[in-house]
């Protein structure tokens, strides 16, 4: 359950107890949201992108409220979104997609915002994160110009061993091509690795699910510790000129893909608070990398 907050500015609770993100992600996904082509219904599928939109617009929640001077730039004009954006690197002509960029703007904004998305996307909010986000500037949909921050986000769902090689390179590679396009936006990854014991994947569960499904189990906390380790092992770094992640965040979630309400799972093996992979410590870095190196646009 989310904690009650005090009016943003005079909260005195800690950085972690401010945290909406994961919540928001948890409670979207606890919904089936997602059809495929034999009519299943599914909360998570590997093939739909929703719950990386959903990752990211916490994301992005968390981050306006914890940085001033975005939501200045936002109120200013400076600032504006793109959804999916290609970034192309310079240096090896590689292009990828990003799930979400903060950026200037290369054009006329359009009409949609943050809010608007929340809706599109049927994030499941609380009346509490509701009223917090009719408190912030209206972020806005625009061309994208300059790309200022760059978001990823993962899933490591089930068959963590045999997963984590194509999860690392694709991390990877969105961190390269983020910093080959623009060395000093700051590049932001989001992962989530599942923790339950079973799990209804998409993958084997297609005409056969409501007749006779098919379950995946899983050795755990071993295969989650497994994904973790190959996770901590992306580069990270700390000045412009380096190669890897500005910053990088771990949640854990019990998710069995049945029906069945998500839940996070804050226990070991999550990173714990004050780790450089907990969530709330993305935040924070990403606020800080924010104040410092945009201070002078707009």
């Amino acid at each position: 359950m989310v904690r009650k907050l005090s009016p943003m500015g005079g909260d005195r609770e800690s950085t972690a107890s401010r945290m909406h993100g994961p919540h928001i992600l948890a409670r979207s996904l606890s919904h089936s949201t997602v059809t495929d082509k034999h009519g299943n219904r599914w909360q998570y599928h590997s093939r739909s992108d929703h719950h990386s939109k959903v990752a990211c617009w916490g994301v992005v929640f968390d981050l306006l409220r914890a940085t001033p001077l975005l939501r200045r730039h936002i109120e200013d004009g400076t600032v504006f979104f793109g959804i999916n954006h290609e970034m192309r690197d310079f240096v090896h002509d590689r292009k990828k997609n990003l799930d979400l960029v903060l950026c200037t703007r290369d054009g006329s904004p359009g009409s949609r915002t943050l809010a608007d998305f929340a809706d599109d996307w049927e994030l499941d909010l609380s009346p509490a994160e509701r009223r917090l986000l009719a408190e912030l500037p209206a972020l806005r949909e625009a061309p994208v110009g300059s790309v200022l921050l760059a978001l990823e986000a993962k899933a490591c769902m089930t068959a963590h061993q045999r997963a984590l090689p194509r999860l690392y390179d694709e991390l990877n590679s969105s961190q390269r091509t983020i910093h080959g396009a623009s060395e000093s936006a700051i590049a932001v990854g989001f992962t989530m690795v599942n923790m339950a014991t079973d799990y209804l994947s998409p993958d084997l569960n297609k005409k056969n699910r409501a007749t006779d499904p098919d379950w995946s189990r899983h050795n755990q906390p071993r295969d989650a510790e497994l994904a973790i380790a190959k996770i901590r092992q992306l580069p990270r770094r700390s000045r412009v000129e380096d190669d890897g992640y500005d910053a990088l965040s771990i949640t854990l979630v019990d998710f069995v893909n049945d029906g069945r309400p998500v839940v996070l799972h804050e226990a070991a093996p999550a990173p714990p608070p004050g780790d450089i992979h907990a969530y709330a410590s993305m935040i924070a870095r990403v606020s800080g990398l924010y104040g410092t190196r945009f201070k002078d646009i707009g």
